[in-house]
């Protein structure tokens, strides 16, 4: 199983922040391989991405769901991937945001896209563009502020 983990600083509130990141279908507006997410309901999203040219669809559970701290998903049927973001309030107005993905390579691409370091590229790119996303907006586009555990 690989693994990519990344962290960034925003210059928002976590509690901005953390808002943003609820929206799960504005995700393609700043993660280059996610091209749909539908949220089926408070704990059920399907995600269509495409990542070093392979595309795949699949449901995702959040399994934590904590306002202002954590949210985590684990893919359920046969995509194994899951991962965790977690936010920290460094002062009134800077979070710290962190992300760890794990995931199942499939087949010779994913498995030189991995060995090449793409999912941490990607990934790194992917938070950088949110820091762009919320910054230039300066708030969210909405919130879901209950607890999943």
């Amino acid at each position: 199983m690989g693994a990519a983990e990344e962290t960034i600083e925003v210059n928002v509130p976590v509690r901005t922040a953390y808002n943003q990141w609820t929206q799960f279908e504005s995700f393609p507006q700043f993660m280059s391989g996610v091209e749909e997410v539908r949220q089926l309901d408070d704990k059920h999203l399907h995600w269509k991405v495409k990542v070093a040219g392979v595309s795949r669809e699949y449901d995702a559970e959040i399994t934590e769901q904590t306002p202002d701290k954590v949210i985590a998903w684990q893919a359920v049927g046969d995509t194994d991937n899951a991962g965790t973001v977690r936010f920290e309030a460094l002062d009134n107005v800077t979070t710290r945001v962190s992300a760890s993905i794990g995931y199942q390579t499939e087949g010779a691409t994913e498995k030189v896209g991995d060995a090449l370091n793409v999912p941490e590229r990607q990934l790194k790119s992917d938070l950088a563009k949110f820091k762009e996303f919320i910054e230039s907006r300066g708030d969210e586009t909405g919130a879901w502020r209950e607890e999943i555990h």
